[in-house]
């Protein structure tokens, strides 16, 4: 075995800190810096920003979870410099200003990865498993469900929350968004509807979307910071223990031959011939339990040594990136938003 992977964490926040943490508890990598501009207590050296950091460290690859606005700019100096990067989602402040990034990493041959972290979450994993088998047949249909309640200590201690372009669509959706695109394919047509925030800020604090895929599967999907309810990923997953659990699912996914309710993971089929007039029965689906921020820690590493590809590379986070900005293109114009495909193999808002 070589030596170990060397790390840097830049942005020391709440999202950082448990990269850090997860970079502990896999073998074979080690956090050798940490890029912070504002004060931090590190068992490493802290730099104040990522000039400094190359300019004094050889580092294997860098996790990025600096404010959003900063990802093209911090992703562009690891990618010039050949340095592999994992960017916290979502990818850019904006599509457009993500493009330039993945295609000079692309040119480069630099492996963008983008902190989806829910794909290395191994119910997603086994649940993406049985829809490709065909255990529910012919995806049809699927229902997303994304309400929490925000208190208000959460916006004032980052008033930033409460403007325009940070409400839930952006903040939230985009991890629901990804899975749907992982479970169901590309996206091609966006409906949506949005509400203002009821506390009077900038953004909204509601919104609902209807998601057309090449396959011909519909999505509805809706979400809000501002309802009391146990139907979200957050508190159905067990993901992170900071959010009290529920035994509640978040997803449902409609097949012709089936349905998977998702965290719980029940498989529902009817007894005999497929026929609403005969039983249905659940079998609960076996999957394992891991903590999916280790496991994308783990999946850096390999990315960086060739040993695996991304699992969620730049294309992908742009994809997803691209969904969400239909959302909220569709819920302000109140228009069909058609999302066509570029050239690059992103995709892009054409109507």
């Amino acid at each position: 075995m070589g030596h170990p992977q060397k790390l840097a964490v830049v942005g020391a926040g709440l999202v950082g800190q448990r990269h850090i943490a997860a970079i502990g508890q896999v073998p074979g990598v080690e956090l050798v810096a940490v890029v912070e501009p504002g004060q931090t207590e590190q068992t490493v050296t802290v730099y104040s920003d990522l000039d400094a950091l190359f300019a004094d460290t050889d580092v294997d690859g860098v996790i990025l979870s600096t404010p959003t606005l900063l990802h093209v700019d911090g992703a562009m100096a690891c990618v010039e410099r050949g340095v592999p990067v994992l960017i916290e989602k979502p990818l850019a402040a904006s599509a457009d200003d993500a493009e330039a990034l993945v295609e000079t990493a692309q040119i480069k041959g630099v492996p963008i990865l983008v902190g989806h972290h829910r794909r290395h979450n191994p119910i997603i994993q086994k649940s993406a498993d049985l829809i490709k088998e065909g255990a529910i047949g012919q995806v049809r249909a699927a229902q997303v469900t994304c309400w929490f309640y925000k208190p208000n200590d959460y916006f004032d201690v980052a008033p930033w929350r409460k403007k325009a372009g940070a409400g839930p669509i952006s903040v939230n959706l985009v991890h629901d968004v990804d899975l749907m695109r992982h479970f169901l394919g590309e996206v091609v047509t966006v409906q949506a509807q949005m509400a203002p925030s009821l506390r009077g800020f900038e953004n909204e604090d509601l919104a609902a979307a209807v998601l057309r895929f090449e396959s011909g599967a519909v999505c509805t999907i809706t979400v809000s910071d501002s309802v009391v309810s146990p139907w979200s990923w957050e508190l159905t997953s067990r993901e992170y223990p900071i959010y009290p659990a529920t035994n509640e699912s978040c997803y449902l996914i409609g097949g012709s031959e089936g349905a998977l309710s998702i965290p719980d993971m029940r498989l529902w089929q009817h007894e005999g011939s497929t026929s609403w007039w005969n039983p249905i029965k659940a079998t609960a689906m076996p999957v394992s339990s891991s903590d999916p921020l280790i496991n994308q820690i783990a999946h850096f590493a390999d990315v960086i040594t060739g040993a695996a590809e991304p699992l969620v590379t730049g294309v992908e986070g742009l994809k997803t990136l691209r969904v969400v900005e239909a959302i909220q293109k569709a819920a302000q114009t109140q228009l069909l938003v058609t999302i066509g495909t570029s050239a690059e193999g992103s995709t892009r808002a054409v109507g």
